[in-house]
């Protein structure tokens, strides 16, 4: 059975969906569209199995943004897979006359469905009795009341969703037919649909799910009868809050109090216009002082465990390539990506209790008037606060954006944020020329320049948001609406299933890039020219027997000359002029190359090269990095003018082949993508470039 969860945004819909699925869920995309697709599992009392399709949130039938619009489709589309056998609408029992609207319009598309009461806690806060009876009676469909995040309701919404039915009705709460009853006809029988309100909704719409009617037909009959969409629907939601009125008045007692409630209290301090940002970077500055200090341990951990399954492996398999393989290239290049598991747990954990509190809306109100001073539409703030996990995502949330114009600046400027791709990047390169000293007693003067890169990012996206306000004409303009949900404790289940399904990605994502990079790479590292290896290693043992080497320098000077003279250090040497300005060696310009499919194959390219140049170095990553020095003067690879060079290039060049990939199909054309790519490597060189010159 497919069951469709409907409803208005901040409703607990996720909340509900979580609690019903647990981990038995996925998500990926609409055909054709870049809207979440989550698709989960459970059992009815009777053992059916059901697959519950959680919809975006919408506030009705009439849609607006591609989210609103794949609700529709999918309501209406027989042939879709997606197509709902029943419908569980959740209302937010603390805002029900908003919420009704869509409940009713759904009503009236004649599915067997279930009405779920949310938000109950705070409606009876709000001095508000619901009569779920008289409620029932009306609308002629069951009524449960829910809480997600507790359980309360679940037995109670499973049993109404094994006996739901159709109930009959006599006739629509909205019936069209009443004023255009020869449009809805001949509409009705074009399209084949029996339902007056379904055929309405296509012809108002412009949707086609059928395929039976074209959308200039649809045009065409509207103008046939002088129908004016727009109109149409306004008069439409007029005449529906009409009836919800007088349903509420029997069904709902309320009694008004005039004491403030507790959220406008907090909200009093938490959007204050001063107070409200100083909380905000007080926030921010504890998570990454918790990215720095918490993770340390786990960190430390994971990569003890890979250097223990290195050994292992060349222990267990028979010495050869397939043992260097797995010890010199798959574990080195997946440890310099999993080891930052921790670090991307915390910062996605804290952006889930972020949004469970309700707390990121507030981010979201607080930062509308900043933003709009740099030309930005308030709905950006959204993407631009997403990207601060991934770009991918947050490129996909500028659908609900109304105008292109604002719409396409926070496209392109979106990639400038700190995703978390960056944070093993960052976490690295800080580790490795910022001391891990305090400032003030308290701080940790890492986590602050973590902090300052994040914040960069911000600046930098905002900067680059008034240029292209100034390149891109349009007149018209978008604004902000926008719903404060109540402030709830957030709740650990949900929390944790946001962690999972973060990490999971990143593991996933990342590790297949990795597995594949690192296997090319460690074959590439190798091996050589014969006769040119031949020569370095001549040399080297020349040297050693005029200089009286030990052994350990020996070994150690012949596996150098072995990857200097590897086709990945060929390579490496070939594009070596155009890096070394900014203060670049070999290495770390096959990893600048390596990354440009994604940012965090940095980490994992460096540790497969230090693994093949040194396989018998059983140091961290992070210490062979340290001991690397430059072979014409001795002087540290990475030192603070490097370090910054680094963090400089990463923070502004566009290294996600996935981005890219994102930007050409939310904007239709290669032209955004290939010009967003150029200008943000550009300027990653010469900002780099004058950076290191300067320090150095």
């Amino acid at each position: 059975m497919n069951l469709a969860l409907v409803g208005n945004p901040n409703t607990g819909k996720s909340s509900l969906f979580n609690r019903l699925t647990g981990l038995n869920q996925k998500v990926g995309n609409y055909p054709g569209v870049t809207v979440d697709k989550k698709i989960g599992y459970f059992k009815l009392p009777n053992k059916e199995r059901v697959r519950l399709i959680d919809l975006p949130g919408c506030y009705s039938l009439y849609p607006s943004s591609q989210d609103e619009e794949v609700v529709l489709q999918t309501l209406l589309n027989q042939d879709g897979e997606d197509f709902p056998n029943t419908v569980v609408v959740i209302a937010d029992a603390s805002n029900l006359k908003r919420n009704m609207l869509l409940v009713t319009q759904v009503i009236d598309l004649g599915f067997p469905m279930v009405l779920a009461f949310t938000m109950n806690d705070e409606a009876q806060k709000k001095h508000l009795k619901i009569d779920l009876e008289a409620i029932e009676r009306q609308l002629g469909i069951p009524a449960v009341v829910v809480n997600g995040r507790s359980g309360e309701g679940m037995n109670e919404l499973r049993s109404a969703l094994a006996n739901a039915k159709v109930t009959a009705r006599e006739s629509l709460i909205f019936n069209p037919k009443e004023e255009h009853v020869a449009y809805i006809d001949q509409l009705a029988a074009g399209l084949n649909e029996p339902n007056a309100y379904k055929a309405w909704l296509q012809g108002l719409s412009l949707v086609e799910p059928s395929k039976k009617l074209s959308l200039q037909h649809l045009s065409d009959l509207a103008k046939d009868h002088d129908l004016h969409r727009k109109r149409a629907q306004v008069k439409e939601t007029i005449r529906r809050y009409e009836i919800i009125d007088e349903l509420l008045k029997s069904s709902v007692e309320e009694t008004d109090t005039a004491s403030a409630s507790l959220t406008d209290r907090i909200d009093a301090i938490l959007t204050h216009k001063i107070m409200g940002f100083v909380i905000f970077f007080a926030l921010l500055a504890l998570v990454f002082q918790a990215i720095f200090s918490w993770s340390t341990w786990p960190m430390e951990m994971i990569e003890l465990l890979f250097e223990e399954l290195s050994l292992l492996s060349q222990e267990v398999l028979p010495s050869g390539p397939l043992a260097d393989l797995v010890a010199q290239g798959i574990l080195p290049g997946l440890a310099g990506v999993l080891v930052f598991i921790p670090q991307i747990a915390i910062l996605f954990g804290f952006i889930a209790l972020l949004e469970e509190s309700g707390y990121m809306s507030r981010v979201v109100f607080i930062m509308d008037k900043l933003m709009r001073r740099f030309g930005l539409s308030g709905k950006s703030v959204v993407p631009l606060i997403s990207g601060m996990a991934c770009a991918i995502p947050a490129i996909m949330a500028t659908r609900t954006i109304d105008t292109w114009k604002e719409r396409l600046i926070t496209i392109l400027v979106t990639p400038f944020t700190t995703c978390s791709a960056r944070l093993p990047v960052y976490t690295i390169i800080i580790a490795l020329v910022i001391p891990s000293t305090e400032v003030f007693g308290f701080l940790n003067l890492q986590g602050l320049v973590l902090m300052a890169m994040y914040v960069f990012g911000f600046v930098l996206a905002v900067s680059a948001a008034v240029v292209f306000n100034k390149v891109i004409k349009t007149k018209r303009t978008g604004f902000l609406m926008l719903e404060m949900p109540p402030y709830r404790l957030p709740q650990a289940r949900n929390v944790g299933l946001t962690m999972y399904e973060k990490v999971k990605s990143f593991v996933v994502g990342a590790g297949k890039i990795i597995l594949a990079i690192s296997i090319v790479l460690w074959a590439l590292a190798s091996y050589g020219p014969p006769a040119k290896r031949a020569e370095a290693r001549t040399a080297v043992q020349q040297q050693a027997a005029a200089q009286e080497w030990t052994q350990v320098e020996l070994d150690h000077a012949l596996g150098a000359a072995d990857l200097k003279t590897s086709y990945i250090g060929i390579i490496g040497q070939q594009i070596e002029p155009v890096i070394a300005p900014l203060g670049y060696d070999w290495k770390i310009g096959i990893a600048l190359l390596t990354s440009f499919a994604a940012r965090e194959v940095f980490v994992g390219t460096i540790a497969t090269i230090y693994a093949v140049g040194d396989p018998e170095n059983e140091y961290s990553i992070k210490e062979k990095m340290s001991a690397d020095v430059y072979p014409s003067t001795g002087k540290p690879l990475f030192d603070l003018a490097t370090g910054i060079s680094l963090l400089l290039f990463y923070a502004l060049a566009m290294q996600c082949m996935s981005t890219v990939a994102v930007v050409k199909r939310e904007t239709k054309t290669w032209k955004w993508p290939l010009i967003q790519f150029a200008v943000m490597t550009a300027m990653a060189y010469v900002v780099s470039l004058i950076a290191y010159q300067l320090i150095s």
